[in-house]
């Protein structure tokens, strides 16, 4: 977004620093060792508030996905973005885990809605959501745990992601504002093709929510500009092709679809699917406003049973932080 629609003045302090100021944030003013970087740390200023007034609601409200985005942008920092699955082993242990990716640095968190046909997820996500729904999680406690847990995430906003069919059984109009209700900022509906997309859009905007949409490796660039048209919130890049899970590295070809989508969409673009590594988030960390960790941290998961709840949740504390780091060095 441009920022050139007001006159940067740039004068020198008795102090030799300089200042920064312009008319159309009259009680801002930024000062720094240079003329370069007191106009370069206005210059975010203006950004983001140009930013924040195009992205309020007609009340000016602004939802809390977007207002991460605007920060951490202006910190020129990047999203960790941790995804559980809810209930998984059980939803007490669901809440502590959330409970340590905050403390660990998460700026988002992304929920999973336990279904038992997911289309995108691979192994170690769908025996995540086998665990839950044979201990009888049901949706209506999965809204009621999000409720509970909203005092605690302190502006850090949850995304849901969630098969269509469960939308669609409750009623669209009705899942979205219970959603809402329970304290969702945005959903991910990876099973609702774009071309079906625009009713769900429209009842989303209605109630505030964002509906973020994915891209993948295999989306020609004219469907994948239509996409990022219709996603609000941000653009999840889906890193490989085929289903989540871990991998060894991401592919060469990766930074080459950022750059296209950079071109294509104003939106942050989230890399996910295969990202667990400190490795893979350097490599992404210039390129990205943010990144999506699931399989990494689900996968421990799997040892409920054998090892007490508090020592995974360590576990995944220490995976989130090593993860947060090399996203965001000091």
């Amino acid at each position: 977004m441009a920022t050139t629609s007001c006159t940067i003045v740039v004068e020198p302090r008795t102090d030799g620093r300089f200042r920064a100021t312009c008319h159309l944030l009259p009680d801002a003013e930024c000062v720094a060792d240079t003329e370069a970087d007191a106009r370069a740390a206005l210059e975010r200023a203006l950004d983001y508030h140009l930013r924040q007034r195009a992205l309020q609601d007609e009340a000016g409200n602004l939802n809390p996905i977007d207002a991460v985005f605007l920060r951490l942008r202006a910190e020129q920092r990047r999203a960790f973005m941790p995804f559980i699955a809810a209930g998984d082993p059980d939803l007490n242990a669901t809440t502590l885990l959330v409970r340590e990716l905050l403390a660990a640095g998460a700026s988002l968190i992304e929920v999973g809605f336990p279904y038992s046909d997911p289309i995108a997820d691979g192994p170690v996500i769908q025996s995540s959501y086998s665990r839950a729904l044979a201990n009888g999680l049901k949706l209506d406690d999965i809204f009621r745990w999000a409720e509970a847990l909203s005092a605690t995430l302190k502006g850090v906003p949850l995304v849901g992601m969630v098969s269509y069919s469960l939308a669609h059984r409750r009623g669209a109009p009705r899942f979205l504002e219970r959603a809402r209700q329970a304290g969702f900022s945005g959903l991910i509906v990876p099973d609702l093709p774009i071309d079906e997309a625009d009713g769900l859009c429209t009842l989303a905007a209605a109630r505030h929510l964002k509906l973020i949409h994915l891209v993948t490796p295999t989306t020609p660039p004219e469907r994948a500009a239509r996409i990022a048209r219709l996603s609000t919130g941000f653009l999840y890049c889906v890193s490989v092709t085929g289903i989540t899970g871990e991998r060894d590295r991401l592919p060469d070809q990766l930074l080459e679809q950022l750059r296209s989508l950079r071109g294509q969409t104003d939106l942050p673009l989230c890399v996910g699917f295969g990202v667990g590594k400190p490795e893979h988030v350097r490599m992404l960390r210039d390129h990205v406003d943010g990144v999506i960790v699931g399989s990494a941290i689900v996968r421990k998961l799997e040892q409920a049973g054998k090892k007490s709840i508090e020592g995974i949740v360590q576990e995944v504390g220490d995976l989130a932080r090593s993860l947060t780091e090399a996203l965001n060095p000091m």
